[in-house]
């Protein structure tokens, strides 16, 4: 850890190499290096992934620990560990260099240590269909997470780690997958807390694993070792295909998907990782009752909005092949979906990026107007939902809404992925000092929740108050350089407040 006074071991296995018979098994843990010595003096490698990743190999089930120098075992301090975004299809643990946020703790006085974890993606990770279902296959990827979270309990203290004081972080695919964990996993047993950025359980809208199988049997289709299988039985030819294979058919079957990412979490049924949809489950209370911290940039929906959608009927096609197959009859489905379009009128002016006015940076209107439907479908209604109900069953929760301006970002405006480098701390080194000292406070923000369980601990940069979200009191943070702030939870209330009354129709 160059420049900070740390300490770095990277590449250390949590897990059995999952190759040869171990592919698309659940992972099996291991807590014992082979031979004795490791070499830790680099991250672990990228599991595969589209596109590739340098040096990215099927044998990449690690995690990395970045640590403040001089601990012992009876140090016992915090962990704060990290899962990385990407769709479920790309990411690594390597992205994310965690040493500045250990400096930062250093420098408040409230030292941490922190882990990320690599996990399996696309169709080695989140194998769908049938056949995965029978074969106990489904969410391998989630087990993955679950297998390095145990690794960390077992093993932190011997790095100078309190394993009862373990935070997980992440955003995108890594903050969906955290509250997917809350679903059935017992994340208590490994975690005390959590911090999910940009992501909710069903922000992938979440379906049955059969509603798969006709995507899983074009990848294996698309496999030349499977092309005389029976498409019913097709884990004996895939285990022995090449990796180059893999890769190729599940691009193949990821371009012939209506879904924006096809090999993502799936409802696998009672005793599964995610036994319902999280709105029964949560309904019902059967959800882990973990305090957290829950947020979500000001235009999610622009980077995943067709720039070239021109009409009505390009928006709502979109929606309708989004939210298929559905378990309702088409006209519910379109009506539904009707009354969204008269709730997002196409007006620029109420488009994302929000607050641009009638600006549409070149495109058609209806992209502001399809981006601000997908950015609260995916993203904003379901924080919302996520965390009033949690605070209605007696859960401690903070929320945020991350809007400080991004220079020349056009028509995404504040998008989704955004906050993640004030949060490692890289904006605390622009040139900005507004912008500089933001990065710093979010740091603060995050290091005390995960130490105290408060983000309001007094230590660090000087910072506002940031109140907790109560049925009485829903109100977030405003994540601003320059007006930091607490604001109500209301914006777009109609139009959220409708999403959130279908959840079943629109799978969440």
């Amino acid at each position: 850890m160059p420049g900070v006074h740390g300490e770095f071991f990277g590449g250390i296995p949590f897990a059995k190499p999952p190759i040869g018979e171990l592919r698309f098994e659940p992972p099996v843990l291991e807590t014992t290096l082979q031979g004795g010595i490791l070499n830790a003096s680099e991250f672990g490698v990228p599991c595969i992934q589209i596109p590739s990743a340098s040096g990215m190999s099927e044998d990449c089930l690690t995690v990395n620990v970045f640590r403040p120098q001089g601990l012992t075992s009876k140090s016992r301090l915090p962990v704060m560990v990290w899962i990385y975004g990407g769709g479920f299809i790309a990411g690594s643990a390597s992205i994310y260099n965690g040493s500045l946020i250990v400096q930062q703790s250093i420098t408040r006085g409230t030292p941490i240590i922190f882990v990320n974890l690599n996990y399996r993606l696309g169709t080695l990770g989140f194998p769908t269909g049938s056949e995965a279902q029978s074969k106990g296959a489904l969410n391998l990827g989630l087990k993955d997470q679950l297998t390095a979270l145990e690794w960390v309990h077992t093993n932190i203290g011997a790095f100078g780690g309190d394993n009862s004081r373990v935070t997980i972080f992440g955003e995108s695919a890594g903050a969906i997958s955290i509250a997917d964990l809350f679903l059935n996993s017992k994340l208590e047993r490994f975690v005390r807390a959590a911090i999910l950025e940009s992501g909710s359980p069903a922000t992938t809208s979440l379906f049955t694993s059969e509603s798969g199988t006709s995507l899983w049997q074009t990848f294996a289709r698309a496999v030349p070792a499977c092309a005389s299988a029976n498409l019913n039985n097709t884990f004996g030819c895939l285990k022995s295909a090449s990796v180059a294979d893999i890769i190729s058919a599940t691009s193949t079957a990821s371009k012939s998907s209506t879904q924006d990412f096809a090999f993502v979490p799936v409802i696998d049924g009672e005793g599964g990782m995610i036994p319902d949809l999280p709105s029964v489950l949560q309904s019902r209370g059967l959800v882990s009752r973990i305090p957290f911290i829950a947020g979500t940039n000001l235009d999610e929906g622009t980077l995943f909005t067709d720039q070239t959608v021109n009409s009505s009927a390009g928006v709502e096609n979109g929606l309708l092949e989004t939210q298929m197959p559905s378990t309702f009859p088409l006209p519910i489905l379109q009506s539904a979906v009707a009354r969204i379009l008269d709730l997002y009128p196409d007006d620029p002016s109420l488009g994302s990026p929000f607050s641009t006015g009638n600006e549409t940076f070149g495109l058609s209107s209806q992209y502001k107007r399809a981006a601000a439907i997908n950015g609260d479908m995916n993203f904003q209604a379901l924080r919302r939902a996520w965390i009033q109900s949690a605070t209605s069953h007696g859960v401690g929760v903070y929320g945020y809404l991350f809007t400080d301006p991004q220079p020349n970002s056009g028509a995404l405006g504040v998008s989704h992925s955004k906050e993640i480098v004030y949060v490692f701390g890289v904006q605390a080194l622009t040139g900005d000092p507004a912008v500089a000292l933001l990065s710093v406070q979010m740091m603060d923000y995050w290091i005390s929740f995960a130490v105290s369980l408060n983000p309001n601990d007094g230590k660090g940069s000087k910072r506002p108050f940031w109140s907790p979200y109560t049925s009485t009191n829903q109100e977030i943070i405003q994540l601003n350089s320059a007006n930091l702030t607490m604001i109500p939870d209301n914006y777009r209330k109609e139009q959220i407040s409708f999403i959130n009354s279908e959840p079943l129709l629109f799978h969440h």
